[in-house]
């Protein structure tokens, strides 16, 4: 006999990151996988928009603005009963961040959650550790955003190692790849500055301990893994993305010597990403690179994924309390 899953909340995460807005819509109730009933998301690419003394520009509020009007008409439609709204890097980082962030409060009449870098790198942590769960042993975990770069590490839940630096997809292109190609010059000294970004991240890492399972999350580490990686069949669960790091050198160099509009034709290279994919490419290369990792599995759940599940395991029980 078939058991229908009874409704739990239908709950929004309203994310506001460096590169999109995006708005997912899921079914979530205690003690099973959030359902996904419906998302949308807006390109806005912040890092753009960023002055000179790292604030954000008025012009770009009014796009964030428009972004969140879009995804919270969707809310309306999908009769949500909880929104979970939170921001990332860009606004977190930015002088004027605090005064636009009350700005978009009033807007939406209700407070954002301002995530630290570590913040999401423990979220992002428990969305993939939920979905790998306790066989994977010591996982780590590489997410690669607009903004900020954030890795995790641990056997439990909870990571006993959580970083974050500002090495985002966006951002090293915005700051080192201002036309989105590079020749072999240029390529090698991206490489060279994204080295020295990450490096107190590899510092702090613990040399003694090794993963047992590493993997990439978000849209970066997808597209680049759609691109250079392979499907691997798993018996018993789903097909998984793999990616090696002499898949993904190979073509990185490829990719800096294309123009932006022609990436679209190739597999995985959405719209959105042409512009910043060699970016987020040096990113996983020297991440991976740095932490001696041979080959990542791209992870379906990330950072949105962990907020509903941390929001359910403090909100979601029964009405019995336990």
């Amino acid at each position: 006999m078939t058991t229908m899953r009874a409704r739990g909340t239908r709950l929004g995460v309203l994310d506001i990151g460096s590169n999109t807005i995006h708005m997912l819509i899921v079914d979530a109730a205690h003690g099973a996988p959030p359902v996904p009933e419906a998302s949308c998301k807006s390109t806005i690419r912040l890092m753009q928009y960023i002055k000179d003394d790292g604030s954000i520009r008025k012009s770009a509020v009014e796009i964030i603005i428009d972004a969140i009007d879009k995804a919270m008409e969707m809310a309306k439609e999908h009769e949500i009963t909880q929104l979970l709204p939170m921001a990332t890097s860009a606004i977190r980082e930015a002088p004027n961040g605090a005064k636009i962030l009350h700005r978009l409060e009033h807007h939406i009449g209700q407070p954002i959650t301002v995530l630290s870098g570590e913040d999401e790198a423990r979220l992002t942590f428990l969305a993939a550790r939920r979905w790998y769960g306790w066989d994977a042993g010591r996982l780590l975990m590489i997410d690669i955003g607009g903004g900020s770069l954030e890795v995790a590490m641990g056997r439990d839940e909870e990571p006993s190692l959580a970083l974050s630096v500002p090495a985002g997809a966006g951002r090293v292109t915005h700051e080192l790849l201002p036309d989105g190609m590079a020749d072999e010059k240029l390529l090698e000294d991206v490489h060279h500055e994204v080295k020295k970004i990450i490096e107190p991240m590899i510092e702090a890492f613990p040399t003694s301990k090794e993963p047992n399972h590493a993997v990439g999350t978000s849209k970066t580490m997808r597209s680049l893994a759609r691109l250079a990686g392979t499907v691997r069949k798993e018996g018993g669960r789903e097909n998984s993305m793999v990616m090696t790091r002499d898949e993904l050198e190979d073509w990185i160099p490829r990719l800096a010597a294309i123009s932006p509009d022609q990436r679209v034709a190739l597999p995985g290279i959405t719209k959105e990403r042409t512009f910043q994919i060699i970016g987020g490419g040096v990113v996983a290369d020297e991440i991976m690179k740095a932490l001696n990792v041979e080959e990542v599995e791209i992870c379906p759940w990330a950072l949105r994924e962990g907020a509903i599940l941390r929001w359910l395991d403090q909100f979601g029980r029964t009405t019995l309390g336990f």
